[in-house]
């Protein structure tokens, strides 16, 4: 059997694939099939581990191409999994990237960047763990500034008389310890040194990337980007904060944390590529449409297994979960390069959203924007409260400006909610202490005039 990052194998295989779903059902309406699909890809991984080392190394993880309109839940989807599963996720845009030997970000910075992503989980599980050995050293570095060591004993003290004045300073050193941590001294101000840790910026020079460049020079100048230290006066709850993270830094291992992130990168990564219609084009087709299969085809190497230079070390993309998606409004899956079809073995198409999925999506989820927006005017004292009617409306009126505009799913609720509720937010801090109630005369007043007029619509929401 292989060795799967231990803590995301422990998520995989606490939860099963229908566990998986209903996870993701307290945040996504509606798209099983899709849910369906990345639980079982999910429960893939833990499944491979089980595996001989020899079998698992040739089960490749079974891509995923989601297609459907904007706002339907694709990124949140995959967003959601990764959380689930404590797995680095990156979502990139395809339509970002350019063919090698143009200027723009080139494909294999997506690995790169999911590494960043990797090393900073790692870092950060890493620091919970030794936080606590981190601020008592902080601790002792504090007390050294707030009492400074005493003088060497003058020549002829006798000894006794040096045992005293180490016994005062010890007992003066533990009542300053008892008064920091009751929090008493946190307003005293200290001086101590901190790191400056601006970074120099890059351009993309000649073709070559900038994190190309910048794992170069990181390379060959190293001083150059430790950062300065300065003398900085602060308080003493601000020193202890800033020195406990210096002393953190102190007490890891960053060969072990690259070690780590890397290979959870390979074993655990997700990388969700959206707008891959956009670069879909037809081989033999003229202009841009030869830019664009240049793209995929660049893409293709990463998605297939490759190994891909970063700053950590090299990193093997072969078990990265790739989850694409695309509205295909223009154009259709078959227009993508056969090789790149061949990757996503596994597409679901997402439906399109409605006023019933509408109406759940306001009140169901755990960050449902009802709850969001009750729990915002709460901090000023309002009591926020939508009736039945109100909610339905509100999801009627998203419906039907979708469908006379653009079709931009769920993200039409953000707009419309923020136009219905206007005038609250704005005058929240004159309402402290009064309950506001939205229903449904309420919607009409404020967005009845918007709906009903198609330019209006348009342009405002």
């Amino acid at each position: 059997m292989i060795s799967l990052p231990e803590t995301s194998a422990t998520a995989a295989e606490s939860l099963t694939p229908r566990e998986i779903v209903a996870e993701l059902d307290k945040y996504v309406v509606g798209q099983s099939k899709a849910k369906r699909a990345v639980a079982i890809a999910l429960r893939n991984r833990y499944r491979r581990q089980r595996l001989p080392a020899d079998m698992a190394e040739d089960v490749a993880p079974k891509n995923i191409l989601m297609i459907g309109p904007t706002g339907v839940g694709k990124t949140e989807i995959a967003r959601r999994l990764a959380r689930l599963a404590q797995s680095p996720f990156i979502k990139v845009e395809a339509s970002k990237f350019t063919e090698v030997g143009y200027v723009g970000r080139d494909v294999e910075s997506m690995v790169r960047d999911l590494v960043e992503i990797a090393v900073k989980m790692v870092r950060e599980e890493r620091e919970v763990e030794v936080r606590e050995k981190a601020r008592q050293a902080a601790e002792e570095r504090v007390l050294d500034l707030l009492l400074p060591p005493s003088t060497p004993s003058s020549f002829g003290e006798s000894s006794t008389e040096s045992e005293i004045a180490a016994g005062h300073v010890s007992t003066t050193r533990e009542k300053l310890r008892e008064q920091l941590r009751s929090g008493r001294l946190d307003t005293k101000a200290v001086e101590i040194e901190v790191r400056d840790r601006t970074m120099p910026s890059f351009e993309v020079i000649s073709g070559s990337s900038a994190e190309e460049i910048g794992i170069n020079l990181r390379d060959m100048l190293p001083g150059i980007f430790q950062g300065k230290t300065r003398r900085r006066r602060m308080p003493v709850s601000e020193a202890i904060e800033q020195l406990t993270i210096e002393e953190s830094q102190k007490l890891i291992d960053m060969e072990g944390v690259a070690k780590a992130a890397i290979s959870r990168v390979e074993e655990a990564g997700i990388i969700f590529v959206d707008e891959i219609d956009k670069i879909a084009g037809r081989e033999g087709s003229h202009g841009p449409e030869i830019s664009r299969e240049g793209v995929q085809r660049d893409i293709l190497p990463i998605v297939e297994g490759t190994t891909v230079n970063s700053k950590y070390g090299m990193v093997r993309t072969d078990h990265i979960l790739f989850i694409a998606a695309g509205a295909f409004h223009v154009s259709k899956p078959s227009d993508l390069i056969p090789e790149l079809q061949g990757r996503f073995p596994i597409r679901v198409e997402l439906d399109a959203l409605g006023r019933d999925e509408f109406v759940r999506i306001l009140t169901e989820p755990k960050s449902a924007l009802i709850k969001q927006y009750v729990a915002l005017m709460r901090t000023e004292g309002v009591a926020l409260e939508f009736s039945t009617d109100a909610i339905e409306r509100i999801a009627e009126l998203a419906t039907l400006v979708n469908e006379r505009t653009e079709n931009i799913g769920a993200r039409r609720l953000h707009t419309v909610m923020e136009r219905l509720l206007d005038d609250v937010s704005f005058r929240a801090p004159e309402l402290g202490g009064h309950v506001v109630t939205i229903d449904g005369a309420y919607v009409d007043r404020m967005l009845a005039d918007i709906a009903d007029s198609d330019d209006l619509s348009r342009y405002i929401l």
